[in-house]
């Protein structure tokens, strides 16, 4: 460990001070950090069953319900029963939706920036490769 301290101090820190800039950024869209990621998946995924959204996201069921919900109120999705199964549901992005996507991604990208600015290319792509390896670990166990 790097001067004793626990890795987990860091990934606390970037955690925090990531949901702090989130909400700052979707003040004008109405919704919060909890519904950010729920999107930027839903912009690769459209018309995904809700609780494969929730996995996907590594959230429970509740979270998940509340999250979209609160996406629902404010015109950013809609959800549909499944044909396959009728006790799930689908979730789709709207019109509304749709149309704020460059902007959530663009959020997204200012925060990658802001974290990775003084890396070059490679750096970046180590310690994407690194992260990738940590999660890979940690699914391991959960």
């Amino acid at each position: 460990m790097h001067d004793k301290e626990f890795i987990g101090k860091y990934i606390s820190y970037f955690h925090r001070y990531a949901q702090i800039y989130i909400e700052k950024e979707l003040k004008p869209y109405d919704i919060g950090s909890g519904q950010f990621g729920f999107l930027m998946h839903l912009y690769k995924m459209n018309g995904v069953n809700q609780e494969t959204l929730s996995q996907t996201i590594k959230v429970d069921k509740a979270t998940a319900t509340r999250a979209i919900k609160k996406l629902i109120e404010e015109g950013y999705v809609f959800r549909q029963s499944d044909k396959e199964d009728r006790r799930s549901y689908l979730v789709f992005l709207t019109e509304k939706g749709r149309a704020i996507e460059p902007d959530m991604k663009k959020i997204a990208a200012k925060w990658e920036n802001i974290l990775l600015s003084d890396f070059d290319d490679s750096q970046r792509k180590f310690i994407m490769d690194l992260l990738e390896k940590m999660f890979k670990n940690v699914s391991k166990i959960m």
